[in-house]
This record gives C-alpha cells, sequence and structure tokens, in this order.
C-alpha cells in the first residue's frame, strides 16, 4: 500500500507529478493558509507533511500518529517545534542550498536601495517633484570599499561577502558562533567581536536563524553602538530584533536607515511607523521569492520527503534533530 502524503502548500505539476509516482498524495491547492483545526482533523490518516506556514507542536503531533516525515519548504524551520519532534521520532527536513544565490542578490538589493535612495528617488521622480537637479538634500551614500559587517555567516552570509568584495571592493568582517577560516583565507575575511563589528561597520547585516538564544540579539544597547551612519540590514527572521528599539534607533537618527525583508508581525501591521520612513526599504518577506527558486524548493522538499519515507538519508535533514 502506497504511504499518504499531504501538501498544505501550492505546489507545481511538476513537483505533483513527481510524488504521485511514488506516494497516494492529496495537496491543499489554496494561497490561503488551511485552516488549523482542518490540518489538525486530517492529519492522522498521513505518514508524511510538506508544508512551509503550519506549525508543527505537541499538538499536531498527538494527532498525527501515522506521521514519519515533515518536510518544510524553507530554509528556515522556526514553525517547528524541534523538542516536539524529538519526542515524537518524526523525521524532519528543509530547504537550504538551494536559496542561497537568490537571497544573497535580494539582500544586495536592500544595501543598494537603503543606501542610495532608489526606492524614495523613484517615488520623488514619479511624484513630479523632480523640476531642477538633484542637490544635496537627496544625495545618498556610498556601497564600494565600505565596511560591511555580517552578523551570522552561514552559506547565505557567504554569497554575499563573495559579492561585496569581489564586486564592490567592501572591507568585509563577520562575526559567527564558530570561526569560517576556509572563507576567510580565501577572500580576506576578518572575524571581529560582535561589538566591535557593531560600532565599525557601515552596513550591519543580519542572518542569523531565529532561536531562543537570537530572540531581540539586537536590541536598544546593539543600536546604541552604530555608528549612526550605519545602515542596518535584515534578511533572517523579523524576531531577531527588538522592533521598537530600532524604530526609535531610526527616529532618534541613531542609525542612517534601514533595508528590511522580514518583521516582529508578519504580515506587517499597516500602522507600523516604519512605514512611513523615508530612510527605510520594505519588503514583503521575498528573500527566495523568485518562480525558479521556489520551484527548486518545492521540488527538494518532495525529495526529502521521499528519502525519509523510504528509510533513506534525506538530504536535509535539520541537524538539531540527527
Amino acid at each position: 500500500m502506497r504511504k499518504k502524503v499531504l501538501v498544505t502548500e501550492p505546489i507545481p505539476e511538476t513537483v505533483k507529478n513527481y510524488l504521485q509516482e511514488h506516494v497516494e498524495l492529496t495537496t491543499w491547492d489554496s494561497p490561503e493558509q488551511m485552516p488549523r483545526e482542518q490540518l489538525l482533523n486530517t492529519i492522522g490518516s498521513f505518514h508524511g507533511l510538506i508544508t512551509v506556514k503550519d506549525s508543527i507542536d505537541d499538538e499536531l503531533l498527538q494527532r498525527a500518529d501515522q506521521l514519519e516525515v515533515v518536510s518544510n519548504i524553507s530554509v528556515g524551520y522556526d514553525n517547528f517545534d524541534v523538542n516536539a519532534l524529538k519526542r515524537s521520532q518524526v523525521i524532519a527536513t528543509h530547504t537550504p542550498y538551494v536559496l542561497d544565490e537568490t537571497v544573497a542578490d535580494l539582500i544586495f538589493g536592500l544595501i543598494l536601495s537603503s543606501a542610495r535612495r532608489i526606492i524614495e528617488l523613484d517615488q520623488y521622480v514619479k511624484q513630479g517633484k523632480w523640476v531642477k537637479a538633484v542637490d544635496a538634500p537627496l544625495f545618498g551614500h556610498n556601497v564600494h570599499h565600505k565596511k560591511l559587517g555580517i552578523i551570522g555567516m552561514g552559506r547565505i552570509g557567504e554569497k554575499v561577502a563573495r559579492r561585496a568584495k569581489l564586486g564592490f571592493e567592501m572591507d568585509v568582517t563577520y562575526y559567527n558562533r564558530s570561526r569560517k577560516e576556509k572563507i576567510e583565507a580565501e577572500l580576506g575575511l576578518l572575524y571581529q567581536d560582535i561589538d566591535v563589528l557593531l560600532q565599525e561597520s557601515d552596513f550591519i547585516l543580519l542572518m542569523t536563524p531565529l532561536t531562543k538564544e537570537t530572540l531581540h540579539l539586537i536590541d536598544a544597547t546593539a543600536f546604541e553602538k552604530m555608528k549612526d551612519s550605519c545602515f542596518f540590514i535584515n534578511a533572517s527572521r523579523g524576531k531577531v530584533v527588538d522592533e521598537a528599539a530600532m524604530i526609535k534607533a531610526l527616529q532618534e537618527k541613531k542609525i542612517a536607515g534601514a533595508g528590511l525583508d522580514v518583521f516582529e508581525q508578519e504580515p506587517v501591521d499597516p500602522n507600523n511607523p516604519l512605514l512611513k520612513m523615508d530612510n527605510v526599504v520594505t519588503l514583503p518577506h521575498i528573500g527566495s521569492a523568485t518562480a525558479e527558486t521556489r520551484e527548486e524548493m518545492k521540488f527538494f522538499a518532495a525529495k526529502n520527503m521521499l528519502q525519509g519515507l523510504n528509510e533513506e538519508q534525506p538530504e536535509a535533514v535539520i541537524k538539531e534533530l540527527l
């Protein structure tokens, strides 16, 4: 008998066809998230779950007595209760690697847009305000040859560092839980204590996962240490930053600006002060959102699922569960 797999995220026909060759497939094709109660009432008969938004916790796992594998269509997995998964002995996977270059591209878009005021000046032109040559009040800041400090040197951080160093000849430093001596030697990066990095960088990129240890890692104290000419870029998770402290730092001009793909609350509250600031670039959490990358991520999640159900080692098991 074929094992049963539920997918709670729309997937391309290519991925559906791939899964249907091996399992009995049920898909949720609405762009709206499957209602939680419906998922809880449904999950009990399935051996596999492919998801991206659903909370995988004790409540769900207690209902999922057939569940063997849960596969997240994301490199992050803060929607997973890792301890609950350990107790249930359910295999959990994610989709690293395939989105690294795409996210790094977006991050550099945020850096350039923030420093050169691209979004602000686009609106300036479209609103008919460009009636004379641009002068000092509308000048931006250079990116080339400036100092970029990266907090969290994972795969995406390395891709950004390569672009910064080789494309823009930036001075790149980083802070990470462990040294990355190979990439230091290859690109000429410098490892720094986080406090020094905060104090010296012209651009600060936050790329840490969201954990109990990193919750509000960047707080009021961290913003106090930054230069008033510094641009803060966050493409990791919104809750790694104390958003109220960031808003205060921007309002009081303790930093020059920010480029944000993530927020503490998503979708962001329309009344959030960040949305009214000309020196803040705001995006709707689109780090990996290209058609090519999202299809590749969904195929990777399907591959992880089938490997797990076939009692093979999936390519991308979440390391905390190994």
